[in-house]
């Protein structure tokens, strides 16, 4: 059975003073309804989000965000601005607003607030901003999900601006300084793609 009372000291902004008052505000109720009441709102979530961003850096950041999802259960398959049910991260890509949620352990999400198109730019401008994660698209869905560890087995110069390398696991992957640039040899591969930028570099995996 969940503790509930530890996950509201953990997560929820509440102190050993305040177990008293947790036992009568959490009598009586469902699981799911205990969950709702000591999940931080919104605000506190993206504040919190954000300074672990900007002091620790995004894998920081995206680690507490899938265990605070994981512990409260804010796993979303249908995120909405309209209808905010659990809280999300917001994001600002090239001046319009998206979200960020986890729609299952280990599975991101991002999607927008209006309907926008789903381009290779916007791809690599989430790749940008998370560059421990790849970036990927379902039919109109972005997910993102951990890049993992890999182990690079041959490497060649594809064109002068651009590397093929072949991983143990048997995709491929092309980097370069110029996401043009990879993305127009990309169209001599058959396959997946994910899309990540790392110090600068543009990488796009076919799988």
């Amino acid at each position: 059975m969940t503790d509930i009372k530890m996950l509201a000291l953990k997560y929820g902004g509440y102190t050993s003073l305040d177990k008293a008052y947790l036992d009568q505000l959490l009598a009586g109720k469902t699981e799911q309804e205990q969950l709702a009441l000591i999940t931080p709102p919104p605000s506190v979530v993206n504040a919190y989000f954000t300074e672990l961003y900007q002091k620790k850096g995004p894998q920081a950041a995206t680690d507490y965000f899938s265990e605070v999802s994981h512990e409260l259960n804010l796993y979303n398959a249908e995120p909405s601005f309209i209808f905010e049910n659990k809280p999300f991260i917001r994001l600002n890509l090239s001046g319009k607003s998206f979200g960020f949620c986890y729609e299952s352990e280990g599975l991101g999400r991002i999607f927008s607030e209006n309907e926008e198109e789903i381009s290779d730019d916007l791809l690599f401008e989430i790749a940008q901003i998370f560059p421990h994660q790849l970036v990927f698209e379902e039919p109109g869905k972005i997910y993102m999900k951990n890049a993992g560890d890999e182990e690079v087995v041959s490497v060649e110069s594809f064109t002068v601006l651009t590397d093929l390398e072949s991983l143990a696991d048997g995709r491929k992957r092309l980097k370069g300084y110029s996401q043009e640039d990879l993305l127009q040899e990309a169209v001599a591969f058959s396959g997946k793609r994910y899309f990540r930028s790392e110090n600068r570099t543009a990488m796009l995996y076919i799988d």
